[in-house]
């Protein structure tokens, strides 16, 4: 139940048309080239709604933004290295967590509900919070489906292996179940079972 439906439909509206801007393009399913955090954001909306239908209105905005803008801040402007990583990270993190705040701001929400949805965004004390736990869920149900067989193209089995294994803590048991019910292909689904099967 949404407290304000137009106020959720604007930030919607504001956040797609921040990762329309995304010189980035993908094809949808049905392959329509479409800018790619666009596309994401669709993803986890949809994902989402699947999953926890009845999703609080704070998980439904912070999945829809979880990468908001993420192409102004590229991994090639940090070290290549692991801590160079987490930085990029943790950078990105706070970058789209005020971006998301100022942008529902404009759509008309108060201070609460942007601090929730930045909390959400930001994965404060994932695991004790069941809302930011669900998000987690959705976040790794939408990489295992639409862009875990890409990344396997572009890296070596090792560290193929070494993703799954980092990604299948990260998720609830229901996550889990769901994980191992999605649609995979013959080669993601051999990669995955043996990525498990080693940890």
């Amino acid at each position: 139940m949404l407290a304000n439906p137009d106020q959720f439909a604007e930030a919607i509206r504001l956040f797609d048309a921040a990762n329309s801007e995304d010189p980035n393009l993908e094809n949808s399913d049905d392959g329509r080239p479409i800018a790619k955090e666009l596309l994401y954001a669709q993803r986890m909306t949809a994902c989402l709604a699947r999953v926890a239908p009845n999703a609080p209105e704070a998980v439904q905005l912070a999945a829809r933004c979880q990468h908001i803008r993420r192409w102004s801040i590229p991994r090639a402007d940090f070290p290549m290295t692991r801590p160079g990583y987490h930085q990029w990270r943790n950078t990105l993190k706070k970058y789209h967590a005020e971006l998301a705040g100022q942008l529902m701001a404009q759509a008309g929400y108060g201070p609460e509900p942007i601090e929730r949805v930045q909390q959400l965004v930001q994965k404060v004390r994932l695991k004790d919070d069941p809302e930011v736990q669900l998000l987690e869920d959705v976040i790794c149900l939408v990489f295992l489906e639409y862009y875990f067989l890409p990344f396997a193209a572009q890296h070596p089995e090792d560290k193929v292996m070494e993703i799954v294994q980092k990604t299948w803590p990260k998720m609830t048991e229901r996550g889990h179940a769901l994980a191992l019910q999605l649609p995979f292909s013959p080669e993601a689904h051999a990669l995955i079972t043996k990525a498990l099967g080693m940890a």
